[in-house]
């Protein structure tokens, strides 16, 4: 079994990948947006391709908890791949996931302008495993 995460952007797609273990989640690639149609035949791809079992996908709320416009457009896409792909699709707090992978970029000394191209990548990591150490302790 593994569980897929993601972190939704209007353009770009952070996807992360968990060992079959659940334990540990593993950064597995940037998507870029191209259409709805599109997003979920990759999507499917990448489920097949790894055996998921899940997806988690980060919802970012407002500060005060609130669902805005942003975390609406990500629960809409969570009902497209749930009806697509067939398969559990949990929305995940993600409210500090980009923060906390710029603290994790600073802490390595990376500068900001290499972090770019794998901030999605670790947002979705930190959303995914964030997910993996709450369902350990169930």
């Amino acid at each position: 079994m593994r569980i897929l995460g993601l972190d939704v952007g209007d353009k770009k797609i952070g996807v992360s990948l968990s060992d079959p273990t659940l334990a540990i989640a593993q950064g597995l690639k940037l998507y870029r947006r191209a259409s709805l149609k599109e997003d979920l035949k990759e999507f499917k791809r990448i489920v097949t391709e790894h055996e998921v079992d899940e997806i988690v996908i980060g919802l970012p709320r407002d500060l005060s908890g609130k669902i805005g416009t942003r975390a609406q457009s990500v629960m809409d896409l969570a009902d497209k791949i749930r009806e697509s792909i067939n398969i559990p699709v949990n929305l995940w707090d993600e409210r500090f996931s980009t923060n906390e992978a710029h603290r994790i970029f600073d802490m390595a000394d990376v500068r900001h302008k290499k972090r770019k191209p794998y901030l999605d990548i670790m947002a979705s990591q930190i959303i995914l495993q964030g997910y993996l150490d709450a369902r350990s302790t169930r």
